[in-house]
């Protein structure tokens, strides 16, 4: 077994902090029928970085009054303006967001980091390219869903009512807004709590646009902001993003209504290692599916299967590239690891360590400085565990993997199989044999082949069981927009 290397005393790298200047109002205001409002009992909470505990803004705390008047500016612009105007029309203002975006990445890349704690790498080079290449991908769509459902009349359901999380705040924006527009949808949008600059950022670059009033209404607070546009009857569809918990509670409240509704929940990815498997390759997987990302990702590989027969080496290998990893300033390039995105996340994450070591699990840190202000925790990693341990069968959303092993591709598809989830996964092997074989038997919405964490805007992406229902991405992410009629049908 190598012994791991200590990076402190190995090399380090001058800071490299993002230079580009971001300007961010005080205080935020509701964006609603095209235009800035307060909350209408002026209700405002803060938005913190969560790299320096410092106030980035005062937010608006919209009530169930302003998510009505949201709705209300929605229905408006559907009935007078959005659902008139001819599909390649609606294709053009999307090109035309997508265009923008482009031309302000690197504000809203710097923006991502400081609201949400991911590393500027992670918000550059993937999250705001994503968001751009979506709504080009959707724009594209507008003028063609008759090929996109043959035989079939394509009409959308009204006003979409969507709420996002605050892993991905920009992408999960752009994963739902640009399908909804792009048939002939108009949006009511809520992002989450901690992280909701980027989409009032967006806001901002909707009305540079000139999208017609209404078409996209931004409305921003907390899970009574979220309740209230759930429960709205004017809401004609639902799509949500987030935890299971709450997504338990929205379709307790939608299935009665028969309105349509699209749910992307929680995950408990297994990544697994055969022992014919490029290991310096996986190794690199690994690290990518669970710690660059802070482990704030739904689809994160937070559960590592190795063979028994490579899984010390695979370890040794694992622990001396923790060892590598900077964890610091959000705004520096060389940083590996953020922020966590709040202190609430923060806390729940030191109760799963503590948890970990009190159900026998072994547990490895790296040696490294953190930063004194703000929540932060080192890549961790638990072996020893068992498969009814809470690490192995609950979402913790953070860098934190649980490492078993198996002996036979059986034993493997069993223990990827049994938590409640079934979101993603991967799989590593020279085989192509033995991918598809394990890949048809792992029930996951997506898997990765000696890869992990790549996203395309042409491929669907959503779960099975607690995972959620319901497809985002793609040709399959135009289905829950609209409703399929017979060709005669007006």
């Amino acid at each position: 077994m190598t012994t791991p290397l200590n990076f402190d005393t190995t090399w380090r790298y001058a800071p490299a902090p993002e230079s580009i200047p971001v300007r961010l109002r005080k205080s935020y205001g509701l964006f609603i029928g095209g235009e800035w409002t307060e909350a209408k009992d002026g209700r405002t909470f803060r938005t913190i970085n969560p790299a320096s505990e410092k106030v980035l803004a005062r937010v608006a705390d919209a009530s169930a009054a302003d998510v009505d008047r949201a709705v209300k500016a929605a229905r408006r612009a559907y009935d007078r303006v959005w659902s008139k105007l001819p599909a390649a029309e609606r294709g053009k203002y999307l090109f035309r967001i997508a265009r923008m975006i482009q031309e302000r990445a690197r504000e809203f890349a710097v923006v991502e980091s400081m609201d949400g704690g991911k590393p500027i790498r992670e918000s550059r080079d993937v999250d705001i390219p994503l968001v751009a290449a979506h709504f080009f991908y959707y724009a594209g769509w507008a003028d063609k869903l008759d090929y996109a459902f043959p035989g079939r009349r394509a009409a959308p359901h009204g006003v979409a009512g969507q709420i996002i999380p605050w892993n991905f705040p920009l992408l999960m924006a752009a994963w739902k807004l640009a399908p909804a527009l792009a048939t002939g949808n108009t949006v009511v949008l809520k992002p989450a709590e901690t992280t909701p600059l980027t989409a009032l950022k967006l806001a901002e670059l909707i009305q540079d646009a000139d999208l017609p009033p209404g078409v996209v209404n931004i409305v921003t607070g907390g899970g009574e902001t979220g309740a209230a546009l759930v429960n709205h009857p004017g809401a004609d569809k639902i799509a949500f993003t987030g935890s299971t918990e709450v997504g338990k509670r929205i379709l307790r409240a939608l299935a009665p209504t028969g309105r349509s509704y699209t749910l992307e929940l929680g995950g408990k990815a297994a990544n697994i290692v055969f022992e014919d498997a490029a290991l310096d390759q996986a190794v690199e997987g690994i690290v990518n599916g669970i710690f660059f990302n802070q482990g704030h990702v739904c689809c994160a590989g937070s559960r590592l299967l190795v063979q028994e027969s490579v899984a010390e080496t695979v370890v040794a290998k694992l622990k001396d590239r923790m060892a590598t990893l900077i964890v610091g300033d959000p705004l520096d390039k060389n940083t590996d690891i953020g922020a966590i995105n709040s202190k609430e996340q923060w806390k729940r994450i030191q109760g799963y360590l503590k948890l970990g070591e009190a159900e026998g699990a072994e547990k490895y840190q790296p040696a490294c400085a953190l930063p004194e202000k703000g929540y932060w925790c080192p890549p961790t990693l638990f072996t020893g565990v068992s498969q009814s341990d809470r690490l192995v069968q609950e979402e913790i959303f953070g860098p934190v993997l649980a490492i078993q092993t198996f002996r036979t591709p059986a034993e493997a598809v069993e223990k990827a199989n049994n938590p409640p989830y079934g979101l993603s996964g991967g799989v590593w092997t020279d085989k192509g044999s033995k991918i598809f074989k394990i890949s048809s038997k792992v029930r996951a919405g997506v898997l990765w082949a000696n890869t992990y964490n790549k996203f395309d805007p042409t491929a669907p992406f959503g779960g099975y069981q607690e995972s959620g229902m319901g497809r985002e991405g793609g040709l399959h992410g135009l289905l829950p927009y609209v409703r399929l009629l017979d060709p005669e049908h007006s």
